[in-house]
């Protein structure tokens, strides 16, 4: 029988993964100007760290994570997420220490969640997420959120909505609580066994709720909004402030909780129309209390996390065609035993100079040598034969024209070279 890939996962094939890279590159390039480095964690950590950290009433927790005993009898989970992961590093390696603060960082890397592959959301994907830990200033809010709308806009994707809202604090949101618990004591016995668990351990969980009867019996809840404390109020004032101020168009939600326990006032998700049953392509908010809970100092932090499947998906459905250039630059056709022998320190020695070089390895005659030059978009082609040996030259084409010309060795890389260097000014 066959071995197949498992339920869930992709191969990422050449042709597509060139996608991948720019994407990728795009959103270093962008971290970089926003002053935000890079951090590698590892694929799998103690489950611990994601209890603690994302919430034991989640359902990331609760019914998606890839959890196993290891050989030292240690709960081992592979990442549902990047946030904790990160901030568990920053707390280990006393990032909090160093003299430029906020500490701003991201990442890009597999994460691994057991649920129902759809459109764009596989039981592994790739999630690209920013951090910001050390600051509690509404403008970094603004800044996070910036990041995230612009690296949509920069790739071309269209109709980008951005819902945000406060989720509170450890201060207003017990008020808001008990009376999101008044209101839905009264609708109890009408909610799904799943909602009444969540109504008992964290009812503001409730509102998130998929099932379409739980939202209609929750359709007029109190609203967070009515109970923000007066730092709450004023500090999600500021965020909705400075986006006015970038002209970022945004509308506020008071419904959205986001999926995850360690949010605490501003939160947000960026929607996009027609890439399947969920439109929702990034998420993010505050976690002002998660350093302390996974064992640091009380420090403030912010992030969101996108996923580079789900991106891609709404380019491919916006029909938006990325720069990508798979094209080589040259094509080595040889004929002959001693022209083959030749070719290989040729294109050595013009790969290790910058060219994008191929030849040919199946001992083909010059017509399909050439077919494959032209399915390569090799920009120049080179005949190496036992006349141009003997000369220590090569025949150049360029295939665009159709214009040849013999050339040395090292004439023919400074031809090619000059002549690729234009073509990019």
């Amino acid at each position: 029988m066959s071995i197949k890939m498992p339920r869930g996962t992709a191969d990422v094939l050449p042709g597509e993964v060139e996608l991948w890279q720019y994407v990728e590159e795009k959103a270093r390039d962008l971290c970089s100007r926003y002053n935000y480095s890079e951090i590698r964690t590892p694929i799998f950590e103690h489950t611990e760290l994601f209890q603690r950290g994302v919430g034991e009433t989640t359902d990331i927790v609760e019914k998606e994570m890839y959890t196993f005993i290891d050989k030292g009898d240690r709960s081992i989970t592979l990442r549902p997420e990047g946030t904790a992961s990160t901030v568990r590093s920053y707390v280990e390696h006393k990032m909090f220490g160093s003299p430029q603060q906020p500490t701003k960082l991201f990442y890009i890397g597999p994460m691994f969640r057991y649920e129902r592959p759809q459109a764009g959301r596989m039981r592994q994907f790739t999630q690209f997420g920013v951090e910001a830990i050390g600051s509690k200033d509404p403008s970094i809010d603004a800044e996070v959120i910036a990041l995230a709308m612009q690296l949509y806009q920069e790739l071309g994707v269209k109709d980008l909505h951005l819902e945000i809202n406060s989720v509170g604090c450890s201060q207003c949101r017990p008020v808001h609580r008990e009376a999101l618990l008044d209101h839905l004591q009264g609708v109890r016995d009408q909610l799904g066994a799943e909602d009444q668990s969540r109504l008992e351990r964290n009812p503001l969980r409730v509102l998130d709720s998929k099932d379409p009867k739980t939202q209609e019996l929750t359709k007029d809840a109190p609203s967070i909004l009515e109970f923000l404390c007066d730092d709450c109020a004023p500090h999600f004032q500021k965020v909705q402030t400075y986006l006015t101020e970038m002209n970022i168009p945004f509308v506020v939600n008071p419904r959205m909780v986001r999926g995850l326990d360690y949010y605490t006032q501003t939160a947000f998700e960026i929607m996009v129309q027609g890439i399947g049953a969920i439109g929702t392509v990034c998420g993010g908010g505050r976690y002002n209390g998660l350093v302390e809970q996974i064992g640091g100092q009380d420090m403030p932090g912010i992030g969101f996390a996108l996923s580079i499947e789900r991106l891609l998906l709404a380019l491919k459905t916006q029909e938006v065609e990325l720069p990508i250039n798979r094209n080589i630059d040259c094509f080595v056709v040889t004929l002959g035993e001693a022209a083959k022998q030749k070719s290989v320190s040729l294109v050595h020695n013009w790969r290790t100079a910058g060219l994008r070089v191929e030849k040919d390895y199946l001992d083909r005659n010059m017509k399909p040598q050439m077919k494959s030059a032209d399915r390569l978009g090799a920009r120049f082609v080179v005949i190496l034969g036992d006349d141009e040996l003997e000369k220590n030259s090569v025949v150049v084409k360029e295939m665009a024209s159709g214009e040849q010309q013999e050339l040395g060795f090292e004439e023919a890389k400074a031809y090619m070279l000059t002549a690729l260097v234009k073509e990019e000014k």
